[in-house]
């Protein structure tokens, strides 16, 4: 058996995010029914991220074990001709077998796109939510700022999440203009809650609209009560970009 880690980039509108679900079509089952129509066999594909419905990824990194073997660009072909055009492997390469693509991620990077304008380009809908009013990116910065540093982000966890403990390490959370009508919240991390990274960009929304003041991240990360923080950001303009190991993973023994 060889253990493969795979590099993906996938357009999650209309799955039902990466982990296969009872009904709906999702990134996991795909790329599970790719490979395992190259091994012959059913395989298991384990990611670093369970991306909700609607979320895309530039840069999801997930393992699959193989039987097979086949050179690692002629895998990636091999693959991507029997996926949709909306999900892509990137990079494929063998590591050692006791490689988990979540448990030994060091940092992950997921980017939210912000429209703010009246108008959206309809080349723009699928990927960014559609603010109208007027924000204040200063102060959303500001916000934003506030939650660096290790800290429990229950405030800011879907109810009901079964995730066991709500500690976690924030190690960047900015907010920049991107040109235009484009805000973009960008966020780094040692792992992340369900629904913690669109909570929090609801919660600067309201910083931005003056429903709150930045120095209110602060107090609501203190009281670790859901009902504080604002409300869950659609999930359209959450991308996962990146995830980070300790580099470079050693290549398994020949």
């Amino acid at each position: 058996m060889h253990t493969i880690k795979l590099t993906l980039a996938y357009d999650g509108t209309g799955l039902v995010g990466w982990q296969r679900q009872a009904a709906g079509v999702s990134v996991q089952e795909l790329v599970e029914e790719a490979c395992g129509e190259l091994d012959g066999r059913a395989v298991t594909v384990v990611a670093a991220g369970r991306t909700d419905a609607g979320v895309h990824a530039l840069g999801q990194v997930a393992s699959v074990s193989l039987a097979r073997v086949i050179e690692p660009r002629s895998l990636v072909g091999a693959i991507n001709a029997r996926l949709p055009p909306t999900v892509r492997v990137l990079h494929a390469g063998e590591v050692p077998p006791d490689f988990h693509p979540r448990f030994h991620a060091r940092r992950k990077t997921y980017r939210y796109r912000i429209w703010n304008a009246e108008i959206i380009s309809p080349f723009e809908r699928l990927y960014a939510w559609h603010v109208p009013a007027d924000l204040d990116v200063a102060s959303m910065g500001e916000a934003a700022r506030a939650i660096e540093g290790t800290h429990d982000f229950s405030a800011f966890r879907a109810a009901g999440s079964d995730t066991h403990g709500s500690e976690r390490s924030v190690f960047v959370s900015q907010v920049q203009g991107g040109g235009d009508a484009l805000v973009v919240y960008e966020i780094s991390g040692d792992g992340f809650l369900r629904h913690m990274v669109r909570t929090i960009v609801g919660t600067l929304v309201e910083v931005g609209r003056g429903r709150r003041s930045p120095h209110s991240m602060t107090e609501i990360l203190a009281s670790r009560d859901r009902g504080r923080a604002g409300p869950t950001a659609p999930p359209e303009g959450l991308f996962l970009t990146h995830v980070e190991y300790d580099e470079p993973v050693p290549a398994a023994a020949t």
